[in-house]
């Protein structure tokens, strides 16, 4: 659970246009999604933010939520706290679905695992803060208040693990997409509708070819790679920073 803290909270930075005399001037909220499988920290949570006045817990939710996607996009806010599951993949799999659902949102990892691979899961699938349940409520607000602000905020514990795991990725994407360079156009708009999972039929109706032109594409894609099949080739691809249209 979040420790409390003091009153003195200071108000969100934010632009304000000067006001005529005799009018109210506009107040600037933070709103703020809160996402636990267990509703009554979400609850205790909400309780404890409302102490600051620039925040606005717009509403909560579980992540089983089968409504999920349309609470996120109907209360369009600027921060999402959410837990991570269990399995890496399934982490990952949260937070695209959150970004998804409404891409301004900013998130926000609230958990109580210290799990190294766990955070470069969340970092890959753009989580902009990992935030420990026992932390004070102070550096919540903090990290609330800084990642709409372009702020990122993972412990020392877990920030090694995620540099030094990107900086990797980085490499590793360097290191495929020049591999690709061997392809001509053609033979890369084919592996592009291969990574969407497209059949050889698409291929060739989308692309207005043959089936046999589209195979002999295919064919020479997996040469100029050094792979044996499709699904070797489509990892390439990813790896290289190529995505479905889908994701």
């Amino acid at each position: 659970m979040i420790a409390g803290s003091g009153s003195n909270v200071t108000e969100i930075g934010c632009c304000r246009l000067q006001t005529p005399p005799g009018t109210v001037e506009p107040v600037t909220f933070l709103r703020v999604l809160l996402i636990d499988t267990h509703a009554m920290l979400t609850d205790a949570l909400a309780v404890q933010l409302s102490t600051a006045d620039d925040l606005w817990v717009v509403g909560s939710a579980t992540p089983d939520d089968p409504r999920l996607s349309e609470i996120v996009r109907m209360q369009r806010p600027h921060v999402i706290t959410t837990e991570i599951e269990p399995v890496t993949a399934l982490t990952s799999e949260m937070l695209r679905k959150l970004h998804a659902a409404y891409p301004p949102a900013h998130l926000v990892v609230l958990t109580g695992s210290h799990d190294c691979a766990h955070a470069v899961a969340a970092a890959r699938a753009g989580a902009a803060a990992w935030v420990s349940k026992e932390s004070s409520l102070d550096h919540l607000l903090e990290v609330l208040r800084g990642v709409p602000l372009g702020h990122a905020y993972y412990p020392p514990r877990q920030l090694g693990a995620v540099l030094r795991e990107l900086r990797e990725d980085v490499c590793r994407a360097h290191d495929c997409s020049a591999r690709l360079d061997v392809l001509s156009q053609r033979e890369r708009e084919v592996l592009l509708r291969m990574v969407d999972g497209k059949r050889v039929s698409q291929i060739a109706v989308e692309s207005v070819v043959s089936m046999s032109t589209v195979r002999t594409h295919v064919r020479s894609i997996l040469t100029k790679l050094g792979v044996r099949s499709r699904l070797e080739a489509v990892s390439v691809a990813r790896a290289a920073g190529l995505r479905p249209a889908t994701d």
